[in-house]
Formats: structure tokens, sequence, C-alpha cells
């Protein structure tokens, strides 16, 4: 019985980091082959996230340090970054100022309009942020299950 309980366990562990890895190897070959991109974004298919489109986004906003912040703001202004970003139907997870980096934004958007934020950021965040996208999910409900399931051993 231990043993095929521990098998089963290795093989839902071994199938949840396979799933993690091919949606990241499938968000990292779409950005590579995109390069800088001039037309426009097609209409988005789907506007809200569902159990079976969503993916979650963060999104480093690293600071030009080398320019105050006054002009950092004055720049993303004109470029329509807080009028653009984030875009209707789009969930902002969180949204944290880093001290010393910038800020970091979580979204939640269905797969389809991946494309039309990162124009989004292209067009408007570039300049006053570097940027940096990581595919992330919510681990939080698994995790505390383990810690409860701990606590009882």
């Amino acid at each position: 019985m231990g043993r095929a309980t521990c098998s089963l366990k290795a093989r839902s562990r071994l199938t949840r980091s396979l799933m993690a890895m091919a949606a990241l190897a499938a968000v990292l070959s779409f950005n590579m082959g995109a390069g800088a991109q001039t037309a426009p974004a097609p209409a988005p298919a789907e506007t809200a996230p569902t159990a079976d489109n969503a993916v979650m986004l963060t999104v480093f906003f690293k600071h030009d340090q080398s320019r105050p912040l006054s002009e950092l703001n004055a720049q993303l202004e004109r470029q329509g970054f807080y009028k653009a970003f984030p875009p209707e139907g789009v969930e902002v997870v969180s949204w944290y100022v880093m001290m010393g980096i910038g800020q970091v934004v979580t979204l939640r958007l269905p797969a389809s309009r991946l494309r039309e934020v990162n124009r989004i950021l292209e067009n408007t965040a570039w300049g006053s942020y570097r940027t940096e996208f990581y595919p992330t999910y919510d681990y939080k409900p698994t995790g505390l299950a383990s810690h409860e399931k701990a606590q009882t051993k």
C-alpha cells in the first residue's frame, strides 16, 4: 500500500511538473518568435479568463534608475501607460512596488490575449521600465493542503 501511494504521488507531481514545463515552453516559444512587432493586435477572441483558458503572467517593471521618478512618470503619461494598462477584461491579481527594483504585477488573462498585453507594454512601458515576464500559477491551495496534511502526521 505504501509503495503504491508513493508511486501515485510521484506520478501526480511529475504530471504537474510536466504541465508547468509545457506551459512555460509554450509561452517562451511564443515570445521568441514575436520579435519587435508593428502590426496591430487582433481583437481578442475571449474577454475574460476562465478555468480552461486562463494563464497568469507576472511582469517585473524595472525602473530606469538613471532618471528621476518624475521623468519616468511623465514618460509613462506621454506614452499612455495607465490609460492602456491593464486592458479591460484582464484581471490584476497583485500589483506591488518592490523598492530598488520597480513594480511587480501579476495578471490573470485568457491565453489568447497574451500578445495584446505584450504589445501594450512594448508601446507604453518601454523607456521608463525594462520588463521581464514570468508565466505563473496559483500554488496556494496545493501548498496549504500539503501543510495541513503534514500537520496531521
